[in-house]
């Protein structure tokens, strides 16, 4: 959707902005495009949409879906929806939802046994919780394309020993592999948010990179993390890990691992290798 038609709709239906839900239209055809392309959205696909605003990426995603598949859109503005509602009215292939997408139930929603891609351009202040729900859903989810904050997409996709690095990096790489697909600035949105945006992809794993005790491997991962000048050492010991910091630097030195290093340095596997260690 175009300025002038994001335009156009506030001023029939007497619609402004929201700051607080943090909204911001989407206005650049060719970032549209971008979103499309990086989802992969195909004939017969069941998608699900969150955030559609006022239909930007809706259009083209029920175009690629045809009519043997469906787009689910969650929406929580009910001006919106009203919206929504008027500008596809008696499509078949469109389901929409009123609600929170933290809260809805999408087994209630979505097609019993299809896969699921989703798409999403969402507040940044929801961000990373909407991406943690929806990965560790168990929802058949195949892909997750969404505009996010640059900065963040920066943090998903990062590597260890840079700045970017760190829990949530490990939480979405444990998941999916990320792809940077887009990136998005301030002038392709009405209202311009105040930083740039970046659309990322994830495409779902079919089993995760490592084969862990998921509770014991995240607790040493947000206490690495947790106080990131802190050493290996000092920042697990501060994370009740190690009956004593004599034993825990003797463990963490099974492993292979300096305990001096600090959690940044550490890849996915050697956090894992902690896990088998520190969760005997």
């Amino acid at each position: 959707m175009t300025h002038a038609g994001v335009r156009q709709i506030m001023s029939r239906y007497g619609l402004m902005p929201k700051k607080k839900l943090g909204q911001n239209f989407l206005i650049d055809a060719h970032v549209c495009e971008k979103i499309l392309k990086a989802a992969d959205v195909n004939q017969g696909d069941v998608v699900l949409e969150v955030g559609p605003g006022m239909g930007s990426l809706t259009q083209g995603l029920l175009e690629r879906v045809g009519e043997e598949g469906q787009v689910v859109a969650v929406e929580l503005d009910k001006q919106l929806v009203l919206v929504l509602g008027d500008l596809f009215r008696g499509r078949e292939n469109f389901n929409l939802v009123q609600d929170d997408i933290l809260r809805v139930d999408l087994q209630a929603i979505l097609p019993a046994g299809r896969d699921i891609k989703v798409v999403a351009n969402l507040p940044y202040y929801i961000t990373t919780p909407v991406i943690l729900s929806l990965l560790e859903s168990p929802l058949p989810i195949r892909s997750i394309t969404i505009m996010v904050q640059k900065e963040v997409a920066q943090r998903m996709a990062a590597k260890p020993g840079t700045k970017d690095y760190g829990s949530l990096t490990l939480a979405v790489q444990y998941h999916a592999k990320v792809s940077l697909a887009a990136n998005v600035p301030v002038n392709c949105f009405l209202p311009r948010p105040g930083v740039d945006s970046a659309v990322v992809h994830l495409e779902i794993l079919e089993t995760p990179p490592v084969d862990v005790d998921r509770d014991v491997f995240f607790r040493i991962i947000h206490g690495a993390f947790g106080q990131r000048r802190k050493t290996l050492l000092n920042a697990l010991s501060a994370a009740g890990f190690g009956a004593s910091k004599d034993e825990l630097a003797a463990m963490i030195e099974s492993c292979g691992i300096s305990p001096s290093v600090r959690g940044e340095a550490l890849g996915m596997a050697e956090f894992a290798a902690l896990a088998g260690v520190l969760g005997g």
